[in-house]
């Protein structure tokens, strides 16, 4: 960057900017997959709309790469370009709740935490994923799912406003009244279309929840899903449990010799009666598949459960995604997920299937950018370990159990489990026959493809 230019944007941000002769450049470009390692030359830390519009400008008439930072939490780490301007939100953490009108609105630098304190002392909340230190605007734009998903909905489907710089330096407000079109592909079209510096959501009435945690050997998988595959989308929606393969950690609620075993488990939690008894009843059914290892259950404070495993996987692992949408859970990807399970390379390698039906199932596929309405579960396989030198036997056995089952898939996936080396096509085949009406809109608001530093939707051509 032209030195002098760079010292202009300086002068003209509130916020820092950090470049790599700072000693705190390190801590600045560090997200928290730490096995990205990319060298931005600058970090605009934006305290506001006025900062964002001045780092939108720079980047344009620089002809620098711009990558945008909410929460830091990009698997592929989209967040940083090497040698480019890093734009981050992360000073813009805020939540304002207007308890009477039932809607939140939080700052684009947020983080779930942040707002699941705010509406949780009104007894209310927005369905979102499940790691508190996740960033509200990469989980927004990408959808969204987690724990409140069968009751509530996506994310997105909570999403009622947002203010946007766009790509030539102006801001607007996006509703159902304004810009329509651009709210529209904001619900699970990604970082395509704008800097988003304020969300404003629907709320929703959650308070104490009902959480249990079975887990099985894991030579048990193939009766756990069989059984798990028929009885969630059976149940009441206020219910919600995701399957896992895992290594049961060297913590409560867990009895020490379970400690380090390979485990299927079943995550639930119970949006109903508060009083544990009515969640035991509804659960009374988790000996059918065969006996439990182990079960746990107890009422708890929403913002606690979306915190759970925060410090099982803190900032700084290695780790290597890879999703797909399943409408079913057959035979044959039963066998595959016991194979891999059993072979589990690391203690905190993992895979997950959110259960993304109940009332997201009741949004039309074309009313939001999120395409897969008929999706039953969003699956992720993660290698995961602390240690570098352990990347690239994570990498592969998440590579490999991914190619087994993708046969099994619907054929695309959740954005945000999208890695970066898996092509257009793969972007392509997360939106279906959404993607046209996509790049109709990049064309309309980003028509240079300035924002393509994430899942890129190329505009259309004129």
């Amino acid at each position: 960057m032209d030195a002098t230019a760079l010292d202009n944007f300086r002068t003209a941000l509130r916020g820092r900017v950090v470049t790599p002769q700072d000693t705190d450049y390190d801590e600045a470009r560090s997200i928290y997959n730490a096995m990205i390692d990319r060298r931005p030359a600058a970090i605009a830390r934006c305290t506001g709309t006025a900062d964002v519009r001045t780092t939108v400008a720079f980047a344009r008439e620089t002809g620098v790469d711009l990558a945008v930072r909410g929460g830091g939490h990009s698997g592929p780490g989209l967040c940083l370009v090497d040698d480019g301007l890093t734009l981050d939100l992360s000073p813009m953490r805020w939540v304002r709740v207007d308890p009477e009108a039932g809607t939140a609105q939080a700052g684009g630098g947020s983080l779930l935490g942040d707002l699941d304190h705010e509406t949780h002392a009104f007894g209310l909340g927005v369905p979102s994923g499940i790691n508190s230190t996740t960033g509200i605007g990469g989980l927004t734009l990408g959808g969204g799912h987690g724990h409140l998903t069968r009751a509530y909905g996506l994310t997105a489907d909570s999403l009622v406003a947002a203010d946007v710089v766009l790509a030539d330096g102006s801001a607007v407000t996006v509703s159902e009244k304004e810009h329509p079109d651009l709210l529209w592909a904001l619900r699970g079209g990604g970082g395509n279309f704008g800097v988003v510096t304020s969300f404003t959501y629907r709320l929703h009435p959650v308070d104490t929840v009902g959480v249990a945690a079975t887990v099985w050997p894991v030579d048990r998988t193939p009766e756990v899903l069989r059984w798990y595959r028929e009885f969630l989308p059976a149940a009441p929606e206020e219910l919600s449990g995701f399957f896992a393969l895992m290594t049961v950690p060297p913590g409560p609620p867990f009895p020490e010799p379970l400690h380090g075993q390979k485990m299927c488990a079943v995550i639930w939690c119970h949006t109903g009666d508060p009083e544990t008894g009515r969640l035991e009843d509804t659960l009374s059914v988790v000996n059918d598949p065969a006996p439990p290892a182990f079960h746990f259950a107890t009422p708890m404070p929403y913002p606690a459960l979306q915190t759970m495993f925060d410090e099982l996987v803190p900032k700084g692992l290695q780790w290597y995604w890879r999703g797909d949408f399943f409408d079913g859970v057959p035979d044959d990807a039963v066998a595959v997920h016991e194979r891999y399970g059993q072979a589990l390379p690391t203690a905190l390698s993992t895979m997950h299937l959110y259960p993304v039906d109940g009332a997201a199932h009741r949004v039309a596929p074309g009313e939001t950018a999120w395409a897969y309405r008929d999706a039953t579960w969003s699956g992720v396989i993660a290698g995961i370990d602390p240690d570098p030198a352990n990347a690239d036997r994570v990498r592969q056995w998440c590579v490999d159990y991914w190619t087994d089952l993708h046969p099994h898939s619907m054929g695309g996936s959740y954005v945000n489990f999208l890695g970066e080396a898996e092509g257009p096509e793969r972007v392509r085949s997360t939106y279906r026959d959404n993607y046209d009406r996509l790049t109709a809109v990049k064309r309309a608001y980003d028509p240079d493809n300035f924002f393509h530093a994430n899942q890129n939707i190329p505009p259309s051509a004129a």
